[in-house]
């Protein structure tokens, strides 16, 4: 995926076909649903569409290879068949075999939350299929990243997080134009972590890799806002997305398409002004 100065930042909308997913478990595990909020992310401004079969939230279990991918195969085959091949479909998984199936059924790129480290042979598939990869910074797993994670400092435990990571992609052959990183807000995080995060993400966009920011609905917004539903926490997600932007962010995971949509918009016209 080439990402330039002069193009757009994209928007990945969420299609969680789990049941237990923090804020929309439950909601899209069967294809119709699935397939209705894709057509709606779409209309509402998504370029890429990212599917996951388990759920990474703060206490979590693991689910199997086989569970994942009877969960989002059928799914990816359906977006496939119904739309255009323009769209980009990502899959979210740290395992190759789920990267593999979906791969071969239509997925165009690989999001993974443990980059790389939890199954080493999601990066040579990635090399070996010339795919491009999302490399994610979290700090332990699903079930234990929340059990009183510290830092330092963040930002540089981070970059240098993913700067090891980069090197394990390059190292398996992965192409440099096919690497995107992530700073993993919330994933190992305490609150002001990932204020911190926000504050100096031009640092992680200076590495040179396209960044990717999830920040949507999560629960460090909540307690700055006062909000205990995630599903209330749109417009703290959108600040996060323009001032993303405005950093040099590329690329944003969200569950409210439109309200991110137009928050990225209106920041990047503004940044355009910043640029004559």
């Amino acid at each position: 995926m080439n990402f330039n100065e002069s193009q757009k930042p994209l928007i990945m909308g969420i299609l969680n076909v789990t049941p237990d997913s923090f804020s929309d478990g439950g909601k899209y595990n069967h294809v119709g649903t699935a397939m209705q909020q894709v057509e709606q992310m779409l209309a509402e401004g998504a370029d890429i569409i990212d599917i996951g079969g388990e759920s990474t939230r703060p206490g979590s279990d693991p689910v199997s290879a086989e569970e994942q991918i009877q969960r989002v195969i059928p799914v990816i085959q359906a977006i496939r068949k119904q739309f255009s091949n323009d769209l980009l479909i990502s899959i979210d998984t740290t395992l190759s075999s789920v990267a593999e199936a979906s791969l071969t059924v239509g997925a165009d790129l690989i999001n993974d939350v443990s980059a790389g480290l939890n199954d080493p042979d999601i990066l040579n598939l990635a090399a070996k299929k010339s795919t491009p990869i999302v490399l994610m910074h979290n700090k332990g797993t699903p079930k234990t990243m929340q059990d009183n994670p510290y830092y330092e400092d963040v930002a540089i435990e981070v970059i240098d997080f993913l700067k090891t990571r980069i090197n394990a992609a390059l190292a398996s052959g992965i192409n440099k134009d096919n690497i995107l990183i992530d700073p993993g807000i919330g994933f190992g995080k305490r609150k002001q972590d990932n204020l911190d995060l926000l504050a100096y993400l031009d640092k992680l966009v200076a590495l040179g890799f396209p960044v990717l920011l999830g920040t949507s609905r999560k629960r460090f917004m909540g307690s700055i806002c006062n909000v205990t539903e995630p599903s209330e926490l749109v417009t703290a997600t959108s600040v996060t997305t323009a001032l993303g932007v405005m950093a040099g962010v590329k690329l944003f995971r969200v569950h409210d398409v439109k309200e991110n949509r137009q928050a990225a918009d209106v920041a990047w016209a503004i940044k355009q002004c910043r640029q004559h």
